[in-house]
């Protein structure tokens, strides 16, 4: 039997422009398909995400996305979009500065990336506003580390949502920093042949691959594994979520929401594969 689930919700996106601020609105429709087989748990198939501008004055074609059935994925609660400049992909432009991550990622997302990087090399932010997760984990920490080198902050905006295999892509972030109303949900890979992170050692090249992942964004070998337990506490049927205080608790001292850096005080300082998919 298969089911059809469709979620649909207005949200008003805000995003400052160079010259004067703006105030779009987008409705956003997604149909999740599913397979039921009596005895066991329902299969997702496919997710289709359509995006619709409302206002009058940004009026657009849909744009409608079909997402292969993913390891790494968690349908949508909530989110924003930004106003569209230019898109590379999941991703889209909102000025010389800033770029936004609006859907989940594959093997063709670092190429995306890399083309976005070459025609705006001034960009500085990337706003993780609406990350389902990825279809493929070993081209995402491929991103993950691209985005790193290039020297991007992240930012979550408030209703932003971070799910899946997006949260590697937060993490990548030369600076991070997340906003009271963001959210993050998390949960265990799995591979083709049905197997989860439980099901190897913890040592296991299929986890050691997420461990020294999230060391080389910057934890210790204690705080990555202690995330990486936290990511596969629930299996990959469920999901974990976590607010804007549960996720700056694993960042201390980089993830404070902006009103609270821009009230501290501004000090100078001298510039001295994984398989499981």
């Amino acid at each position: 039997m298969r089911s059809i689930v469709a979620l649909a919700m207005a949200l008003l996106a805000f995003f400052a422009a160079p010259v004067q601020a703006r105030q779009v609105v987008y409705e956003v429709i997604t149909e999740e398909e599913w397979v039921e087989t009596p005895g066991q748990a329902p299969v997702r198939t496919s997710v289709t995400t359509t995006v619709r501008t409302l206002s009058e004055t940004d009026a657009q074609p849909a744009v409608r996305v079909q997402m292969p059935r993913s390891e790494r994925f968690v349908a949508a609660q909530s989110g924003q979009l930004p106003q569209i400049v230019a898109d590379y992909g999941p991703f889209r432009i909102v000025d010389g500065k800033r770029a936004a991550l609006i859907s989940y990622t594959d093997a063709r997302t670092p190429a995306h990336f890399a083309a976005m990087l070459r025609d705006y090399p001034e960009l500085e932010v990337l706003d993780l506003v609406e990350v389902p997760g990825t279809a493929d984990d070993g081209a995402n920490m491929q991103l993950g580390r691209m985005i790193r080198a290039a020297g991007l902050s992240t930012h979550v905006p408030a209703g932003g949502s971070v799910r899946s295999g997006g949260v590697e892509l937060f993490l990548a972030g030369a600076t991070r920093q997340i906003e009271d109303g963001a959210q993050f949900a998390v949960h265990s890979w799995m591979d083709r042949y049905g197997r989860q992170a439980k099901d190897f050692a913890a040592n296991a090249p299929q986890n050691r691959a997420y461990v020294d992942y999230y060391r080389e964004m910057g934890m210790s070998e204690e705080e990555a594994r202690a995330f990486y337990d936290m990511t596969n506490s629930v299996p990959f049927s469920q999901a974990k979520w976590l607010d804007a205080r549960d996720m700056r608790g694993w960042l201390p001292g980089d993830a404070a929401p902006a009103a609270e850096k821009e009230a501290a005080p501004k000090l100078a300082y001298l510039d001295l594969e994984a398989a499981s998919f």
